[in-house]
Parts: structure tokens; sequence; C-alpha cells
């Protein structure tokens, strides 16, 4: 009896001194169990196949399994939720990108508050939107299209991957700047978008690159120019929108994300070890090959961007009155 009283004597006091562990020490025993990173998309996208890459880095680099988890549905809400509810202790991520900056004011009843409730850990890739138009466009560049769509207003159809999607606000905002009219027409996903618009159904789309770039390179779609505000190194000679339209910018980016309070010192364990990945020439190299360059940021830097972009595409949205 007096060797089972020490015993949960002792457990008790090693309990009662776990929180006076300092942050330095919570964060050089972080991860303690395996990490899941919930990813908000069906595997093989582009969200699904960042967070495999920086996975295995991290799993290679931190000692500890990092199990992708895919929860589509809702816009990436269903996912983000899952992650919000967990605790704040680092071994649930999410991968976050500029769909859960559109769902925060698509979607009018959610259950959480993104940026409020998501911690920024780290960036990954920025990637521009192409805008495509099929051969029959009698446009070569983004001033000719305009001038076309002035002159036949509501001839021209704009496919999107979907409505609220990042390739249907790209088209929106592009609307509203250029002072034009498309007919949206929304699809269940790029890869039907895309083939209609090869066959003519529609006339225009703004793409994710990787897509792109194999159809613009074998001559069945023509580039007109991409949303970033820089040209892409995917598509070199290719201008953006914002050499016609000034002051337009878009594009799709893709970071990490934690629940609220978790410990800075693990978010920034976690920044340094994916800024060390996005330095690594065969990661950077992939990154490449999903169209985008590496974005290095610190957490507080990128939670400005997400702050920035949420607001933004808010305008877009409530703007073009898009509701799911």
């Amino acid at each position: 009896m007096k060797l089972a009283r020490r015993r949960f004597l002792g457990f008790v006091a090693a309990t009662a001194a776990a929180p006076a562990l300092s942050p330095l020490a919570w964060a050089q025993a972080y991860p303690s169990r395996p990490v899941r990173i919930i990813v908000g998309s069906l595997p093989g996208a582009t969200p699904d196949i960042l967070a495999r890459l920086l996975g295995q880095w991290l799993s290679e680099r931190l000692g500890q399994p990092f199990v992708i988890e895919n929860r589509p549905g809702a816009g990436t809400n269903i996912g983000t939720e899952a992650v919000v509810r967990a605790p704040a202790d680092g071994h649930t991520l999410l991968l976050i990108n500029t769909a859960n900056a559109i769902s925060a004011t698509l979607y009018d009843r959610l259950n959480f508050n993104f940026i409020q409730d998501i911690a920024p850990v780290a960036s990954i890739i920025r990637q521009p939107y192409v805008m495509l138009v099929h051969s029959s466009v009698p446009a070569k560049t983004v001033s000719e299209l305009i001038d076309y769509a002035r002159t036949n207003p509501g001839k021209l159809n704009m496919a999107s991957a979907g409505k609220g999607t990042g390739t249907h606000v790209a088209g929106e905002l592009f609307k509203m700047m250029a002072g034009i009219n498309m007919v949206h027409v929304p699809y269940r996903g790029g890869a039907p978008a895309t083939t209609d618009l090869i066959a003519g159904q529609v006339q225009v789309m703004f793409s994710v690159p990787v897509t792109a770039v194999e159809h613009v390179r074998a001559g069945r779609l023509r580039a007109l120019a991409v949303t970033t505000a820089t040209r892409s190194e995917a598509l070199p000679n290719i201008p953006t929108v914002g050499d016609f339209v000034p002051g337009y910018e878009a594009s799709a980016w893709f970071g990490i994300g934690a629940p609220n309070n978790t410990p800075a010192e693990i978010v920034d364990k976690l920044n340094r070890e994916i800024n060390t990945a996005l330095a690594d020439p065969k990661i950077r190299a992939r990154l490449a090959d999903e169209g985008g360059g590496q974005l290095v940021l610190s957490p507080a830097d990128f939670g400005k961007l997400i702050a920035e972009e949420t607001e933004k595409w808010a305008k877009v949205v409530r703007a073009a009155n898009i509701r799911i």
C-alpha cells in the first residue's frame, strides 16, 4: 500500500510540474507522436501533392510520421473545422490555400472564423492562373479580348472549376476591372471545364498552370496572360493581365496553418523546417512542376497575406453576388 501511495504521489508531482517546463523544452520535445496534416481537397490535387511533399520532409527531419488526411467538401470548410476543433498542440495541421480565404465570405454560416481560429504557420508557394482562350476567339492579346467582349456583350462564355473557386473569382475580378460582361459557366472541377474549352463549348477560362502549360505548348489553347503581378517562370513569354489592366492581380497560394493558440515555439519550429525545405533544390523543382515559386514568409507575414487575401476576395464575392 505504501509503495502504491508513493507511486501515486510521484505521478501527481510530475503532473503538477509539467506546466513548469519552459516553452523551449516543449518545442524541443515536439512532435511527440504522429502529426496529421488535414487537406480539404481530394487526393491528387495540388494541395494534396504539397501536403505529401512537405509531410515526407518533416517526417524525416522531426522523427515522427506526418500523416496526410483528406477531408474534402464545402469549399475546404469540412477540413478546416476539423483542425479548428483539434487540440492546439501542433499535432494537427491544416493545408490552407486561397479557397479558405474565399470561403470565409462565400459561406454564410460557418462554425468558425478562419482568420481568428487558424494560426498561420508557414507559406509554401504562390502560383498564377493563366487566361486561356479557344482558337475561335479572334483575340491575340488581353486588350483585344476586352475590345471583343465590349463589342459582343454576353457572347463569351467563361468556364471555371466551380462556383466560388479561385478560377471563378479571378475571372470575376477581371470582368469587374475591365468593365466587360462574360457569361460564367461553372463546372464540377477543372478537368471537364478544360475539356469543353478545348472543344469550343466555352471560349475563356482562368486555369491553373499545370493544366494550362500542357495545352498551350501542344497548341490546343492560346494563353493571353498570367494573373500574377510578375511573369511566370513556366510561361516566361506570356505577359501579365496587369500589363493591360493596371492593378489587376490574382494568384493561388498555399501554406500550413494550425489551431489558434498553438504555442509560438512550435509554430516557429515548423516555420523554420518548412522554410528549410523550400530552399532544397529537389523540393524547389517539385514546386516548379506545380507551376509555382516558393513563398518564404514568417508566420506574421503569412498571416498578413491571408488577411489581405480574405478581404480582397470578400469584396469580389459580394460585388459579383456569388452564392453557394
